[in-house]
């Protein structure tokens, strides 16, 4: 051959091919554009199924689901409230008939209370209550005793006395008293009162 690629003595010219670093350098950038695609479609997977840490996204939850309050059987904290007989109760009648404050008396003491002073109601009071009575004690009986008795005259204004001593709590008969409530009633009542009241809890709802 002649030119350049004349072979002289024993030495052969080398035949190279021209480099392509021009393709080289694209395939490189095509490679990892490609597996960068792959891994964030792996992540997109990976969330769908996992939920991607929102409960609400889960495979098996239905999107929208509400968390509500529910009641649960479990017993309130609160302390119990005290029965008849740990309540001292003083009747005082303030109408004009007679006898009413001891026949009251004595059927609350049929029902379990204790009796205290029985007759006449305190000039501020006398002829002054027009309802069917009022329940009066000092400020720690409006949520223990004062309820209590109110059962058996459910008609009856409560009333708290701060400066007032004791535990004793006054019965004020007014002009529209007849009778007590029906005992079956009051203690119907009463157990009411009593029954432990329910802890909500969560529930969902979709």
């Amino acid at each position: 051959m002649g030119g350049q690629y004349q072979i002289r003595g024993d030495k052969y010219p080398r035949m190279r091919r021209p480099r392509r670093r021009g393709k080289l350098v694209v395939l490189t950038i095509t490679s990892v554009a490609a597996l960068g695609v792959a891994g964030w479609g792996t992540l997109q997977l990976f969330d769908v199924f996992t939920g991607g840490g929102n409960p609400a996204s889960a495979v098996g939850v239905k999107a929208g689901c509400a968390t509500e309050a529910s009641p649960s059987p479990s017993p309130s904290p609160s302390a119990a409230l005290p029965g008849p007989d740990r309540i001292t109760v003083n009747v005082l009648n303030a109408t004009t008939k007679s006898g009413l404050a001891k026949k009251t008396a004595d059927e609350l003491k049929k029902r379990g209370f204790k009796i205290g002073d029985v007759g006449n109601a305190a000039k501020e009071y006398d002829k002054k209550v027009k309802g069917t009575g009022v329940l009066l004690g000092p400020a720690s009986s409006l949520k223990t005793s004062l309820p209590v008795l109110g059962t058996h005259l459910a008609d009856a204004e409560r009333r708290t006395e701060a400066s007032r001593k004791g535990v004793e709590i006054d019965l004020i008969i007014g002009d529209a008293f007849t009778r007590l409530t029906a005992k079956a009633d009051a203690d119907r009542a009463l157990a009411a009162l009593n029954a432990p009241e329910p802890e909500p809890t969560a529930k969902k709802s979709c």
